[in-house]
């Protein structure tokens, strides 16, 4: 279960940005067989990510390069009249409403009403007639405008890769006046060139913003796969969140499904049949994680070969695990293990000796592994001295929560079956005072201290990953046969946007 958080803020982040234009994957008939990750963004959660759509709007508008509009025209008695626009650039620009609806025909549909942009810029024009020389004038010139802005978006695969169509993109202008100079009314001069200009012009907007649109989900998207990346991998540990198959838009909700295969240099796992189904999943929460069974069992056997399974106790930690009660047999059975040395001498390693065996029950995650203990002795300037060794088959149910920006894991039941016990102390084996001492001291605080590293070291990896950085509401973690689904609501850090768009734009 620990394992599944890398994976949720992965995903988490591929959810949050949409990108570009991508061609059809090809999956076999069962939509559902081989998934083994599934993310369901409900509605509320794309109406609290719309907020959003408006600072890349903005960005968008600001950062399209518009060319220069050049054009000519016959005027009556004029002659032929040229003109050209140069330097446009946006100066005002706000936008007053932005709706998302989502869309069963497999798409999601954005809807931006009253964008209110200024364009200021150079108006160069000249003429020659029958009764003029030719003639070229340079004035400075303002366009204020009032558009609404529709975005039809088209989930689909590229590369096995979730990715978006963004290209249906229209503009509709409401209101296009060009002020000269600064005068509001400039007479037979804003009345040519507004005439047969502002066709010319609403093409060039159109085309250049929705590039733009475009190029921005693409920068947007390579940040976010890049991302996502890094999320799922730690050093040789991969999630391949690949599709599994075709995403679904539903009024309700956007699911996508992944692969979830765990790949660690020559291992890998294989695809297995899915207990997934979309009744599983409900839309009162924003976003949802269902978790396979078989993803979070290959995790944990890719975590044991890359050697992760090990824990160190030492000093003060070592001491308080020996000294958990204050009774004549503890006493005894410390001096017979430690032979009177300082506990600053010593190590407790512990480690699994095999590939644990997962199980996921309603109860929690159960954790089977065979597991060895090894306590030394380490005097300065001398050679280390093992003086207890034993393994044991260890299987614990485990029930995994986070808040506070922290992963908790709470122990429950545990059962403890001895397989190996050597003692230095008493190598015959004939007092049991020993091994009874240590099923207690392992039962009560040796597998609590050992999850207790586990759980911060996982927060900590997580929080390096850039998961303090969101505001997650009331997660759930709920175990089920075979499954986890994980639940919750959350708050977009709106300075995370900003800062990309301030850096990349």
């Amino acid at each position: 279960m620990c394992w599944a958080g890398r994976m949720i803020l992965g995903i988490f982040r591929i959810l949050l940005v949409l990108v570009h234009a991508s061609a059809a994957c090809e999956f076999g008939p069962f939509p559902y067989r081989t998934t083994g990750i599934v993310c369901r963004m409900t509605k509320p959660a794309g109406l609290l990510l719309n907020q959003e759509t408006a600072q890349v709007i903005q960005a968008a508008f600001r950062n399209a390069r518009f060319p220069n509009i050049t054009g000519e025209r016959s005027v009556r008695l004029l002659g032929k009249v040229a003109y050209g626009l140069t330097n446009i650039q946006v100066n005002d620009l706000s936008i007053e409403k932005s709706d998302m609806e989502l869309k069963e025909e497999n798409a999601i549909h954005i809807d931006i009403k009253n964008v209110t942009a200024s364009f200021k810029g150079t108006l160069t024009y000249g003429y020659a007639g029958a009764w003029f020389l030719q003639l070229f004038h340079s004035v400075d010139f303002e366009i204020t405008s009032s558009i609404d802005l529709q975005l039809n978006i088209k989930l689909m695969c590229q590369e096995d890769q979730l990715a978006a169509d963004a290209s249906d993109c229209y503009l509709t202008f409401h209101k296009l006046t060009l002020h000269l100079q600064g005068d509001k009314e400039p007479g037979w001069l804003k009345q040519l060139f507004t005439d047969f200009i502002s066709f010319t012009l609403k093409l060039v907007l159109k085309r250049e913003v929705c590039k733009e649109i475009n190029s921005l989900a693409q920068t947007l998207a390579n940040f976010v796969l890049d991302l996502a990346a890094n999320f799922v991998r730690d050093r040789d540990i991969i999630v391949d969140i690949s599709l599994a198959s075709d995403s679904v838009i539903k009024t309700g909700y956007v699911e996508s499904h992944h692969k979830g295969l765990v790949l660690y240099k020559n291992y890998s796992s294989t695809l297995s049949d899915s207990l997934f189904s979309p009744s599983l999943l409900t839309e009162s929460r924003m976003l949802y994680f269902w978790l396979s069974e078989h993803t979070i069992s290959n995790l944990a056997s890719a975590a044991f070969l890359d050697g992760r399974l090990v824990s160190t106790i030492r000093g003060e930690k070592l001491q308080a695990l020996f000294e958990m009660e204050d009774t004549e047999g503890q006493w005894k059975a410390v001096q017979m293990i430690f032979q009177g040395t300082s506990y600053n001498d010593s190590v407790a390693k512990v480690w699994s000796l095999g590939h644990p065996q997962i199980s996921i029950q309603p109860e929690g995650t159960v954790v089977q592994s065979l597991v060895a203990v090894e306590v030394s002795i380490q005097p300065a300037g001398e050679g280390s001295l093992v003086t207890l060794y034993m393994e044991k088959e260890i299987t614990i149910t485990i029930q995994a929560a986070y808040a506070e920006k922290k992963l908790i894991l709470q122990p429950l039941d545990s059962s403890i079956e001895f397989k190996v016990f050597k003692c230095a102390a008493d190598p015959s084996g004939n007092d049991p005072s020993i091994q009874n001492f240590m099923q207690n001291m392992i039962s009560v605080a040796g597998i609590p201290e050992v999850i207790s590293s586990i759980e911060s070291a996982l927060t900590s990896m997580m929080n390096n990953k850039g998961l303090n950085l969101f505001n997650i509401i009331n997660p759930e973690i709920i175990t089920r046969k075979g499954y986890v689904i994980v639940q919750l609501d959350f708050n977009f850090p709106h300075h995370l946007l900003l800062d990309f768009l301030q850096k990349q734009l």
